[in-house]
């Protein structure tokens, strides 16, 4: 039996080397085994062109969220007025300020609307693109900021009529 292995074991070594047969992968290292995982990669991503068509849907959301806060600021104010002028809980002023508060609300519609369309255009674009490079990212947050802010500012004065109206 051991002269049996003596003799099998050079052939089977002898198999193991050698060039691999056609149409056979090799089991030598390949040439992306031989870079270093360790050395950094270069972040270039930063010269890649902002994207244009996301610059324009941007640009148009945002300007409709500007013409629509001059609506809805008018009627904001309509119902500061109505709240300021309204009488004890129930009376006829009282519920016209209650009227021109949700008047109010109704005209502040475009604004969060516009705000959500932001979310969602940016939201299309990350996903038809695969992400976004840092310019569109910059164009993005500050379209949504400014879109946010006046979101926020009416928020609040629409909040304060509401607290003087209970």
């Amino acid at each position: 039996m051991r002269r049996f292995l003596t003799l099998l074991l050079p052939i089977i070594l002898s198999a193991c080397a050698g060039s691999p047969r056609p149409g056979e992968p090799s089991l030598a290292p390949r040439a992306a085994e031989r870079i270093d995982p360790r050395v950094p990669v270069p972040d270039t991503s930063g010269n890649l062109p902002a994207s244009a068509e996301l610059q324009a849907q941007l640009g148009g959301l945002l300007a409709s969220v500007r013409a629509a806060q001059s609506a809805s600021d008018a009627a904001i104010a309509a119902a500061e007025a109505a709240a300021n002028r309204a009488g004890a809980r129930l009376s006829e002023g009282w519920v016209q300020a209650q009227q021109q508060l949700s008047a109010a609300i109704a005209a502040r519609n475009p604004v969060t609307r516009g705000l959500s369309d932001i979310d969602a255009t940016v939201s299309r674009a990350v996903q038809q693109q695969g992400g976004l490079v840092p310019a569109d990212l910059a164009d993005v947050r500050s379209a949504a900021e400014e879109a946010a802010t006046i979101d926020r500012r009416q928020a609040e004065r629409i909040e304060a009529v509401e607290a003087r109206l209970r």
